[in-house]
Parts: C-alpha cells; sequence; structure tokens
C-alpha cells in the first residue's frame, strides 16, 4: 500500500519530534532506532526512508529543539521584562525536570560536543540565544556579559539536574536566579 506524499511528511515530523524529545531525555546514544521507531507504531527498517543515518536524525532532531526553544524564547523576550523573564523560565522547577522539552544545548549540544561532532545548529541556537541576551543589555562590555549570563544559567541548570539532593539542586537554581537578576538590575 502506498502512503501519499503528505502522509510521508507528516510521519517524518513525527520522527523528529519523537527523537528531539528522547535525545533530549535519555540522549543520543541510550535511544535505539529500533525503540523509537516501535514507539511510534513504525518499523525500523521504515527510518532509512525517512534519514540516510541515525547522525542525519540527531541533527535535524536537535534542528526541531531549537526551533522549540526560538518559540518559547520570542515570547519570553517579548515581556516587558526580558531578561528575568528568561532566568526565571531557564531556571525552574519545569526546566529542570523537563529536559525533553528544553534547551537542547544542555543534552543534545553537549552530547555531540563529548563525541566529538560539534553542530552548526548548536552554533546557531546558542548565538540566538546570546542576542536576545545582548540585546536587554546596555554597555559596551554587553556580548561578554550575554555569555557569563547563558553560561552560567546553563552551567547551574545542568548541576541542578545532576544532583540527587532536591534541597541542593532547588538551592543552585534559586541562588543563580537572584543573583544574576541582581547583577543585571
Amino acid at each position: 500500500m502506498r502512503y501519499s506524499q503528505d502522509h510521508k511528511a507528516q510521519t517524518h515530523q513525527r520522527i523528529i519530534k519523537e527523537a528531539s524529545e528522547r535525545f533530549r531525555k535519555d540522549g543520543i546514544g541510550a535511544t535505539g532506532l529500533q525503540p523509537l521507531m516501535k514507539a511510534l507504531g513504525l518499523t525500523h527498517g521504515g527510518f532509512y526512508s525517512h534519514f540516510k543515518s541515525k547522525d542525519d536524525l540527531v541533527e535535524k532532531a536537535l534542528q526541531a529543539a531549537g526551533d522549540q526553544v526560538a518559540g518559547l524564547c520570542e515570547e519570553l523576550f517579548a515581556q516587558e521584562k526580558p531578561l528575568e523573564a528568561f532566568i526565571d523560565t531557564y531556571l525552574s522547577e519545569w526546566h529542570q525536570t523537563s529536559p525533553h522539552e528544553g534547551c537542547p544545548l544542555l543534552t543534545i549540544s553537549s552530547e555531540l560536543g563529548l563525541r566529538g561532532q560539534p553542530s552548526p545548529t548548536s552554533d546557531a541556537v546558542l548565538k540566538a540565544r546570546l542576542d536576545q541576551i545582548q540585546n536587554t543589555l546596555e554597555g559596551e562590555d554587553a556580548a561578554a556579559r550575554s555569555i557569563v549570563i547563558m553560561a552560567t544559567l546553563a552551567g547551574a541548570l545542568l548541576l541542578s539536574r545532576s544532583v540527587a539532593d532536591a534541597g541542593l539542586a532547588q538551592q543552585i537554581l534559586d541562588v543563580t536566579r537572584e543573583h544574576l537578576k541582581r547583577s543585571e538590575d
């Protein structure tokens, strides 16, 4: 039975969406193609009619995650106090406990970096956030401060996700959030 081009395109997007969530939640290496396709009710063999390789899917999933986050960031940076809104969201309990929906820099991009496979998509995602942060700042050192803010946010979120002590995890988020907001007042 032949499917329409529209059906194939929809299936392609379903695979990318599911992979994007799984790669952010479980990691690229821990996400097998067979379980991924099975979760979608598809066959492992059908994967190759959509993608050249797992690496091809990883890049498309990273792009999809970046686009998803870009939409959220557009809303945050359109608010009255955009930097505060971004900091509050980035260091929120939701973001800490929902890696499958959050920033791909801490998950997909960092795993690619560890593998020695940096991605230009990671560059684009990071540069977009840096530009948004920088546009909220004043002074000649705004570009440098935007890097410090983003690196601090990513580091704090990563640490909060890695500790077993829930109180310590919350303290990392709270202290970092308050420090960043106070230093940019």
